[in-house]
């Protein structure tokens, strides 16, 4: 991999995304679309994506382009402005309201930020869509009247708020299959894992940028789960009954404190894409190697030495390999067996992405050393 100012591959972003006197924070890869963070942001704001007009240094984007060809990079600020009518779930919450004995809003006297409170119209649309959003909300804890919509809530986003505690109730809404904890104040003590553990149909649980030290075993459980995102914790290991989340397929757990991932990780035979970076893990568990439609591995930034023997050989899918800041050497990776082939999937799919784009050519570094 050379240095003659060749392009970074999939470098993962975090934008800002200006919408309606909210900042919300978004984490992509600069080789995906607008169309694509359209999507990204149609949970977090209730509006469809066909809605959604995204500017950038005054230009409308366009969908099908790439962040990177739009030149949107590392800390990059969007402003999106949603198309009346094109809303979808809950919305934005009114402050200032609370219900009455009789369930209609009235006005409270606001001097500071307070608590956003679901009003009537609100929860008619929750019940409408099965979606709820509150994040960004000033919360504390969450609102009881969360907990009465067990019967059709299917997303819960509760991001970006203070909340310190996630209770039993949580049991309660159990056709859930979207949860969304991330940027809280929550920690593995004040979350409530068997009540978590019940939500059999959940398929996406983020709790990134929190304080959980450790999951119990009760993760588990969570047997439906194909996304989970743990990343910026302080978690020192990944606990074995990982390996029972047969159906994961994303697992991003970087900028912890990790310095064990289980052998029993090889059962998680789904996984697509796996995120360690910056963490303190000296090596892989030859089980990686049973990962078959694995994709993509980022593990950057840790004392890693080497790699599964039988990586390249096994997993044929393996395109993209993050390896910077390790002390693998490309003249290891050459001495594995598979290495050629995987080192030519790697070479094609590059170069599919150098199609759409207008500039240059050449070798990628992935981060071992400069000399493929």
């Amino acid at each position: 991999m050379d240095s003659q100012g060749c392009l970074e591959p999939e470098i993962k972003q975090h934008l800002t995304v200006k919408f309606t006197g909210r900042n919300i924070p978004i984490e992509i890869s600069s080789v995906s679309t607008v169309k694509a963070l359209k999507c990204l942001l149609h949970p977090l704001t209730d509006v469809l994506p066909r809605g959604q007009k995204l500017i950038f240094k005054g230009k409308v984007l366009s969908d099908e382009l790439t962040m990177a060809s739009l030149g949107i990079t590392d800390g990059a600020k969007i402003m999106l402005l949603a198309s009346q009518g094109l809303h979808q779930g809950e919305g934005p919450i009114k402050q200032g309201k609370r219900l009455t004995a009789e369930g209609k809003p009235t006005m409270m006297n606001t001097g500071v930020k307070k608590e956003k409170t679901a009003d009537y119209a609100a929860k008619k649309r929750w019940e409408a869509t099965g979606i709820i959003v509150l994040s960004d909300s000033h919360l504390k804890s969450v609102p009881g009247e969360v907990w009465t919509c067990g019967d059709y809530a299917r997303v819960l986003d509760l991001s970006q708020n203070m909340l310190q505690e996630v209770p039993t109730e949580i049991s309660r809404l159990h056709s859930l299959k979207k949860l969304l904890l991330n940027s809280n104040q929550l920690s593995g003590e004040t979350i409530s894992w068997d009540g978590l553990a019940s939500l059999k149909f959940l398929n996406v649980l983020s709790l990134s940028l929190n304080n959980v030290t450790a999951f119990p075993s009760a993760i588990g459980a969570l047997i439906s789960l194909k996304q989970l995102d743990v990343s910026s914790n302080k978690l020192t290991s990944i606990p074995s009954e990982i390996g029972c989340l047969a159906d994961l397929e994303v697992l991003k757990a970087q900028r912890n404190r990790i310095n064990y991932i289980p052998t029993s990780i090889g059962r998680c035979v789904s996984l697509v894409e796996v995120d360690f970076s910056f963490n303190l893990i000296s090596e892989l568990p030859e089980t990686f190697c049973n990962l078959l439609h694995l994709k993509a591995i980022y593990i950057t930034n840790n004392p890693l030495k080497s790699l599964p023997a039988t990586l390249f050989k096994t997993c044929l899918q393996l395109t993209v390999l993050d390896l910077h800041n390790t002390e693998i050497t490309a003249d290891l990776l050459r001495q594995f067996e598979g290495w050629e082939s995987f080192n030519e999937r790697r070479r094609m799919k590059y170069q599919k992405q150098l199609d759409f784009r207008v500039t240059g050519s050449g070798e990628f570094d992935e981060g071992a050393d400069k000399n493929w």
